[in-house]
């Protein structure tokens, strides 16, 4: 069995959530779940977040994806492909 994630981060959300939603809805036939995290409490949103996808499908487009993400400015992320029995 095999798991692919792709982690990756964020520096300035409110800057680069309309590009890589773009991404994400182009490749969204490989998105198993998708998780978002970002730091916030009753005074204060933070600009920085982390997402975490685990992608099916082929790894051509698993790739490319990830490709894609790290070429939006600010987005750093890492193609994590797990492997058990």
């Amino acid at each position: 069995m095999e798991k692919v994630i792709l982690p990756f981060l964020l520096d300035k959300r409110s800057e680069e959530a309309v590009e890589v939603q773009k991404i994400l809805t182009e490749y969204g036939c490989i998105i198993r779940t998708r998780l978002g995290l970002h730091d916030a409490d009753e005074s204060m949103c933070s600009d920085f977040g982390l997402i975490i996808l685990e992608l099916i499908g082929d790894r051509s487009q698993q790739e490319s994806l990830h490709k894609k993400l790290n070429r939006v400015h600010g987005v750093k992320g890492k193609l994590v492909v797990l492997s058990g029995k």
